[in-house]
């Protein structure tokens, strides 16, 4: 008599888990990339980060990168040089443009061009976290947005022209005509510790 076999149970097979989305800092915080929490944001994770992430891909001349904690300073200065009257928040925000490449880098325009909206969607959540951590609106205001985009557009000219091999004509068709240049400004890189003190000595000076 045959033997009867029993019906062969389906195989469960464990769902791989997710990626994982988060950082540590080296505060001791972990920053989740897709639900970056505002309590996760710590201005020496953002100093320490920025300090050592390489503008232009690290194309600059001098012993050392032009990071982006300098150029958040030289940004920040020329805001308040074409805006006397605006106030700290508004310097503030100058200041941390670019605080969410403390986490996702520094990426030039070309290719985030090419990554299209989700690039775009992170850096949107992690900025909005990070100016609700310190006491800004998610999103500046349009004339906020305005002054910080000519403010970084007058930066960028001056670092495309002197540290970054381009020429003014060239400048100018990417970047438009420098405003509210600092005169004889000196863009000498800094070194990695220097720019992290210098942009918590200006952060701490504007949010006193």
């Amino acid at each position: 008599m045959a033997e009867k076999l029993s019906p062969s149970l389906p195989v469960q097979r464990k769902s791989p888990a997710p990626p994982r989305a988060w950082q540590r800092m080296l505060s001791g915080r972990r920053l989740d990339l897709l639900d970056p929490s505002p309590l996760d944001v710590e201005i020496a994770d953002i100093a320490h980060g920025l300090a050592r992430v390489a503008r232009w891909n690290g194309q600059t001349s001098g012993e050392h990168i032009f990071s982006v904690a300098q150029h958040s300073l030289l940004v920040e200065d020329i805001a308040r040089r074409l805006a006397p009257e605006a106030d700290a928040r508004v310097l503030v925000a100058a200041l941390l443009h670019d605080a969410a490449e403390y986490v996702i880098g520094d990426m030039i325009s070309p290719f985030k061009a090419v990554l299209g909206g989700e690039y775009r969607a992170v850096e949107k959540r992690l900025m909005a976290a990070i100016h609700l951590r310190f006491g800004l609106p998610p999103e500046p205001a349009a004339a906020t947005l305005k002054l910080i985009k000519r403010a970084d557009a007058t930066a960028a000219f001056l670092e495309a022209t002197r540290l970054a091999g381009f020429s003014v004509e060239e400048a100018r068709k990417f970047f438009g005509r420098p405003d509210g240049a600092p005169a004889n400004a000196d863009l000498t890189p800094w070194p990695a510790s220097e720019a992290e003190a210098r942009f918590l000595e200006r952060f701490s000076a504007l949010a006193s």
